[in-house]
C-alpha cells in the first residue's frame, strides 16, 4: 500500500497535546529537521520527547524547546544546546537523563513488544540506585528525583565462569508518535539511512505507534536491494518526500578545519 504523504503537516494528523514523540538523529546528523517543523506550525504543546539529545539553540528539537511546547525529554546527554541546559536546571522542564546505549535498547525494545530487560549499565550508580536530579527547583534544589530501579542478581553473560552479577531492570520506551529521516525511502516505507545518520532512528521508528519519515529520496517500490533495506516497512506508517532544496539543507553541529597551506587551491578554485 502507498503510504506516501506529501505534506507534512498532514502527515502529523493524530499529533496531539501531552503525547510522546520519538525523534531519531544524533546531535544534528540524521534529524527530521522538516517534520519537527512541521510540530512547531502544527501548534501542539505539553509533549514528552524521546531523544538522543535535544539538538541545538535554534535547530531541531531546539525550536520546540525555545517555543515552550516540551513539558519532558527522556535523552541521554544536554549537549550544545543552552537552552536545553537553562530550562533544565531552572526547574522549567523535567529531564531524565539515560546511558546511551540503555536508551536504544528501550527504543528497540517498544518496537519488539518486550516490556522490559535487565542490564548490568548503570549498576551501582543513581541510574539504578536513584537520586537523578529530574526536575529542579527555582531555588536550584531537588524537586523530583528519579526513583530506585529494581535489581537482580543473574550470571554474567561476559564471564566464562558465569558469575553472578547485578542487573538493573529498565523499562521500554514506546511512543505515540515516531519522526525519523532517511536517505532513501520507497512508497511501502522501506529505508535506508546514510552513515551515522542511521543512529537511533531504526529504533526510534519501531518505537512508535504512528511513525513518520522524511526521505532525501523518494525511489519506486522493488529499487531497493530488500539487503540493504535498514527498516523495513512493516514499522513505518507514512513517508513524507522532500524537496531538493530540504534535502541539501544540513547544518553542521561543530566546523573543524585545518587552514590551507599558503598557496594551494581547491578543485573547485581550480575549476573557475
Amino acid at each position: 500500500m502507498d503510504i506516501v504523504v506529501p505534506d507534512p503537516h498532514e502527515a502529523l494528523a493524530g499529533l496531539t497535546d501531552g503525547a510522546t514523540l520519538a525523534v531519531g538523529g544524533f546531535g544534528l546528523c540524521g534529524v527530521p529537521r522538516v517534520l519537527v517543523q512541521a510540530v512547531l506550525d502544527l501548534g501542539v504543546t505539553d509533549l514528552e520527547v524521546v531523544s538522543n539529545n535535544c539538538g541545538v539553540d535554534g535547530a531541531g528539537l531546539g525550536l520546540l524547546l525555545e517555543a515552550r511546547r516540551v513539558r519532558r525529554v527522556v535523552a541521554s546527554y544536554v549537549g550544545e544546546n543552552k537552552e536545553f541546559a537553562r530550562q533544565y536546571l531552572s526547574g522549567e522542564l523535567e529531564v531524565e537523563l539515560t546511558p546511551q546505549g540503555t536508551l536504544a535498547e528501550r527504543l528497540r525494545a517498544g518496537g519488539s513488544g518486550i516490556p522490559a530487560f535487565f542490564t548490568r549499565t548503570g549498576v551501582g550508580t543513581v541510574v539504578a540506585e536513584g537520586g537523578l536530579p529530574w526536575r529542579y527547583a527555582a531555588d536550584g534544589s531537588v524537586a523530583l528525583a528519579s526513583p530506585p530501579k529494581r535489581v537482580e542478581r543473574f550470571p554474567a553473560t561476559a564471564d566464562p565462569a558465569g558469575v553472578p552479577v547485578d542487573h538493573v531492570l529498565e523499562t521500554a520506551v514506546v511512543a505515540d508518535v515516531a519522526l525519523v529521516r532517511a536517505a532513501r525511502g520507497d512508497r511501502l516505507g522501506n529505508l535506508q539511512f546514510h552513515a551515522s545518520a542511521r543512529n537511533f532512528n531504526p529504533l526510534v521508528a519501531m518505537s512508535g505507534r504512528l511513525c513518520v519519515a522524511e526521505v532525501e529520496e523518494l525511489v519506486e517500490v522493488g529499487t531497493l536491494d530488500p539487503d540493504s533495506v535498514h527498516l523495513p516497512g512493516a514499522f513505518v506508517h507514512r513517508v513524507v518526500p522532500l524537496t531538493p532544496d530540504q534535502a541539501r539543507d544540513k547544518l553542521v553541529e561543530r566546523r573543524t578545519t585545518t587552514p590551507r597551506p599558503t598557496g594551494q587551491t581547491t578543485s573547485q578554485e581550480d575549476a573557475r
